[in-house]
Order: C-alpha cells, then structure tokens, then sequence
C-alpha cells in the first residue's frame, strides 16, 4: 500500500491516477455528503459550474431533488440549501438526489473523478472510510485536500492524517511501509499534535476564521470536528455521483 498526500487539486497528478483517490474537505463539503447519505439521501451529484447543476436537476422532479450551492460560505441565489452539514436532516433529504456545487471540495472531486475508486472523507466518517479502503486493498491511495481556492487547507491535512493513522492501526504497517510522499509524515504529524483538539483546530484555520466572519453556524465547527460518527462511506458510482458504499 503507498499513500499520498496532496494538499489540493491542484497538486494532484493525474497521469497516472491512484487505485484509489479519497477526497477530503472537511469545511465543509464531504462532512455534508456523508450526512446527507447516511440521513438517507438517494445519491450526491457534485459540479464545479453553478449553472451546470441548474440545468441538469431541471430534470428531476421537485420532490426528488435537493439544489445545493455554496460559494465563499453563502448560499447561492436559486439553490435550495448551502453547504451546512446541519441542514440536511433525515426529513429534508430522505430519498432525494442532493445537487452540489461548492467553492472546493466538487473542484477536488472532478480532479479525480476518473480513478477506478473514489471516496470522499471527512473527520466525521474517518473510520468508515479506513475500513473501505482496507476492503478494496488499492496498491496506490491518494488523499487529496480541496484546499482553498488553489491554497492549502489545515483541517484537510489533519484529516488526511487521520486515515494514516487508521491505515497504520488497521494494517500493523510502519509509517516507513506506506508513505509515499513527504506530505504523508506532516500529515500525520499535525493530526498526533491537534487530534484531542480538533475543534479548536477548525477553528484557527484560515478557512474557519472566514466561515466565522462570515456568521456561519458556529455549531458547523463542532458537528465537522467530530470523529467516527458516521459510519457511511460516499463512493463514485458513475462519473461526478456519489452513493453510499456497501
């Protein structure tokens, strides 16, 4: 097993693609997928371009669909939701097709989206998605970060380091065994140094620090820190949708 790391989709190689790419943008977009699915959502169909999400939900009916936009944290004028984890209850997205476009992390999941595996990952889902990756045996993994607008992300990182640290428990491997990049061992050892404080973490992040200037829900930073409470893992089932991984 080799793992990568790369801090954004941007420094994310393509030729040649992982076995298996897991995307990771824990503020906010994959915390919001993995709720979604695990609340009972139909599916996820992520885009990059707002009017592209438009125009192809126009085709679903009202009640089976749900329009996500979210771009700088705010909502976008003619969607149904933003990008909040906390609005997709059980009620508001049971057997709906989640259409979402979001200032990163859809970025990140269209870099990728033609590796023979795609997950996505958050903090909240990160045990789920160690023990689908131990499933599948991939030879090549790349943890890929969304970044900020092409800059880097401190909580993606923490989280990256997260599912090394579930790989290395999980396999009994030594950090030596799976790393294949530098960005592996920092990963690694941001999460040891901030993993009993990753709310606080969140919070001193350049991009929680917008998303509290922005007034966005303070409970968001608390309900993306947590760890393991999810046991749903999204995965590709075709190009740009995502399911809940059996």
């Amino acid at each position: 097993m080799n793992v990568f790391v790369y801090h954004t989709p941007e420094l994310t190689p393509i030729d040649p693609l992982p076995d298996c790419a897991v995307v990771i943008d824990v503020l906010r977009a994959t915390t919001t997928i993995a709720t979604v699915l695990d609340r009972g959502g139909d599916s996820v169909q992520a885009f990059s371009d707002i009017d592209e999400l438009l125009a192809v939900s126009a085709s679903w009916d009202a009640d089976k669909r749900l329009r996500a936009g979210e771009r700088g944290g705010a909502t976008v004028e003619g969607c149904d939701c933003g990008n909040s984890p906390l609005e997709y209850t059980a009620e508001v997205v049971a057997g709906r097709r989640l259409f979402l476009s979001t200032t990163n992390g859809t970025r990140a999941l269209e870099r990728v989206a033609d590796a023979p595996i795609v997950l996505t990952a958050a903090l909240v889902n990160r045990q789920a998605v160690v023990n689908a990756i131990i499933k599948r045996q991939p030879e090549t993994i790349a943890l890929v970060g969304s970044g900020w607008q092409g800059g880097y992300a401190l909580e993606d990182t923490a989280c990256a380091g997260a599912i090394i640290e579930g790989l290395l428990s999980a396999t009994g491997a030594k950090l030596t065994d799976i790393a294949a990049n530098d960005e592996v061992v920092a990963a690694l050892a941001l999460y040891h140094q901030w993993h009993d404080r990753l709310e606080d973490l969140l919070r001193i992040a350049s991009h929680g620090q917008r998303l509290l200037r922005l007034d966005v829900e303070r409970e968001d930073m608390a309900y993306c820190a947590q760890l393991d409470t999810i046991a749903t893992v999204p995965m590709q089932s075709e190009r740009g949708v995502l399911i809940a991984a059996s």
